[in-house]
This record gives structure tokens, C-alpha cells and sequence, in this order.
């Protein structure tokens, strides 16, 4: 079972360096009515990112995918965050 769990681990940590590294990413700023839409038409249609930039005029598609990845990739690693401090509260008492 052990071996799983590492094997897992190693594909998800190359998995994160090669989109890192194989894509230039730059920071994405939406308006909070732009990030708004965003989130209200990928409840509606999901991953159809040519429909969203279709609502929202001068963003493509391309723009809306990268920012709903980083957005989602941020949220998570805010809960990690949230987490490790949560785990080291309990420990420390």
C-alpha cells in the first residue's frame, strides 16, 4: 500500500512541474463582476470556456480557462494552509 501512495505522490508532483513548466503562466486580473460571470456561467455550461469569453467582452478563451485553473490551483492551496494551521493548533495542545 505504501508503494501506491509514493508512486501516486511522484505522478502528481511531475504532473504539477510539467504544466508549470511547459506553459507560461501570467497573472490573470479579472473584475470581481468579470470573475462573477465566470463563476455563475461555469455553474450553468462548465468547461465551455468559448461560451464564457463570449459574455465577457475582450477575453478569450484561452484567458478564462488559465484563470479558473489558477483561481481553483490558489483556493486549494489556501486550504492546505488552513489545514496545516488547523493540525498544528490540535498538536501543539
Amino acid at each position: 500500500m505504501g508503494g501506491r501512495r509514493r508512486r501516486a505522490q511522484s505522478e502528481i508532483t511531475s504532473f504539477e512541474s510539467e504544466e508549470v513548466s511547459s506553459i507560461e503562466w501570467e497573472i490573470i486580473n479579472m473584475t470581481d463582476q468579470e470573475e462573477d460571470l465566470i463563476c455563475r456561467m461555469y455553474r450553468l455550461v462548465g468547461e465551455r470556456w468559448d461560451l464564457i469569453a463570449g459574455r465577457i467582452p475582450g477575453r478569450n478563451a484561452e484567458e478564462i480557462e488559465r484563470f479558473w485553473i489558477m483561481r481553483r490551483w490558489e483556493k486549494l492551496a489556501d486550504r492546505r494552509k488552513l489545514h496545516k494551521k488547523e493540525n498544528s493548533k490540535i498538536f501543539d495542545h
